[in-house]
């Protein structure tokens, strides 16, 4: 899989561009505020409709602008399909697909990307929600059809909250308001209980690949483990904990997407007191981390900034070699390197430079050639005040006089 023509209206810096890729190493020159990053963050967003870098579609389109349009051929197998997606700002997103009027879901899939970013360094040392949207853009990678699911749990977790804000504190329920909760509940952990154990499939695949990767970024140092803090399981924990009679329950299936419905319902059920009380939805999968460990000790307050740097490159790595396996045979993601060189010591950037001749397509940004190991050579393109010119193919490490 790779990008064969990628063109932009009113996207970022943006008034017009466009550019022509082939297959290997494309490397992306220009100093800091001329647009390199924002090429690749509109490739990545056709992927995963979202960007790396901000949360509000509204950042994407040109200060001015109405909307912004994104438009890429992509060849796969030897097929081309044009993709468009147009930003609006504040409405829905317009799509086609060969040019022919398309749901914006049915894009997803079409591209697979990974992007390493300095960003990225917030998955290990940042909130847990840096974390829980790193596992989820993963599984609507792997599983489209999960975008809705995804979208639709959001979207009844804002109403829920505010249905639960709404009773002061919990000292004015009426009946029909404790009523309307327990719907919302049913909605809630219906989709829930699919993004659970979708995420709990994709960790149970993507730990061993992660633990390698951290091996051989971190020349063995030491083991990187990830695992899922459930708030589901802490709540049903303390449940048994305040009930002498109980026994040891059975360990549940993680995969048992009705099993999970029932088990967040009785958890709301039993946690609406303390939700009542503070105005929020106490468990979920917006509730949940991705626990990264370095040795026996949680990388997060422990980890040194190397070891952070390469457990977050672990991570990338891991969903690469994840989605390289999901793919058709003889196809790889599109690897995006954004700006990372730079912030990696030799021997990261060593390991780093050896992994990315394993894609087919790699993007990679810097603010000069220097930055860029001198093995990945490729086509060149610079960037400069939002205007792309391809220059001489060059051994990028070599500088710009080869």
């Amino acid at each position: 899989m790779y990008i064969s023509d990628l063109a932009l209206s009113d996207f970022r810096n943006y008034r017009e561009a466009v550019a022509r890729f082939t297959e290997g190493v494309i490397t992306i020159v220009g100093a800091n505020g001329q647009g390199k990053t924002n090429l690749v963050e509109a490739i990545a967003y056709l992927s995963t409709f979202s960007s790396h870098r901000v949360s509000a579609d509204a950042a994407l389109v040109r200060a001015g602008a109405a909307g912004a349009v994104v438009r890429a051929k992509v060849m796969s197998n030897g097929h081309p399909t044009v993709l468009e997606l147009e930003i609006i700002a504040g409405r829905a997103n317009r799509a086609r697909i060969n040019r022919a009027p398309a749901r914006t879901r049915d894009l997803l899939g079409v591209i697979r990307t990974v992007v390493f970013a300095p960003e990225d360094l917030a998955l290990v040392k940042g909130d847990p929600a840096e974390r829980r949207r790193y596992l989820d853009d993963l599984v609507v990678a792997r599983t489209p059809r999960l975008t809705v699911v995804r979208g639709e749990y959001e979207k009844i977790l804002r109403q829920r909250s505010a249905l639960l804000k709404s009773t002061g504190g919990g000292r004015r329920v009426p009946g029909a308001l404790m009523s309307t909760l327990d719907v919302w509940d049913g909605h809630l952990a219906a989709a829930g209980a699919q993004m659970m154990a979708a995420r709990s499939a994709l960790v149970s695949e993507l730990a061993p690949l992660v633990a390698t990767a951290y091996r051989s970024v971190s020349d063995g140092a030491d083991e990187a483990t990830i695992e899922i803090r459930s708030s589901l399981e802490k709540a049903e924990q303390r449940a048994a904990e305040g009930d002498s009679e109980a026994g040891q329950p059975p360990t549940p299936d993680p995969l048992d997407i009705d099993a999970l419905t029932a088990r967040l319902v009785d958890a709301m059920h039993l946690l609406r007191p303390q939700e009542l009380d503070r105005g929020v939805c106490l468990v979920g999968p917006h509730r949940d981390d991705l626990v990264l460990r370095i040795g026996d000790l949680p990388a997060r307050g422990y980890a040194s900034h190397g070891e952070s740097w390469s457990l977050a490159l672990a991570l990338r790595i891991g969903a690469f070699e994840l989605l390289r396996e999901d793919g058709p045979a003889g196809e790889t993601p599109i690897l995006i390197l954004d700006d990372v060189f730079a912030e990696l010591d030799m021997k990261r950037r060593a390991r780093l430079a050896s992994m990315v001749g394993e894609a087919q397509q790699v993007f990679i940004t810097a603010a000069v050639p220097e930055d860029i190991p001198a093995e990945l050579t490729g086509r060149r393109f610079r960037v400069t005040d939002g205007v792309v010119e391809l220059e001489e193919e060059a051994p990028p490490g070599a500088g710009d006089n080869p």
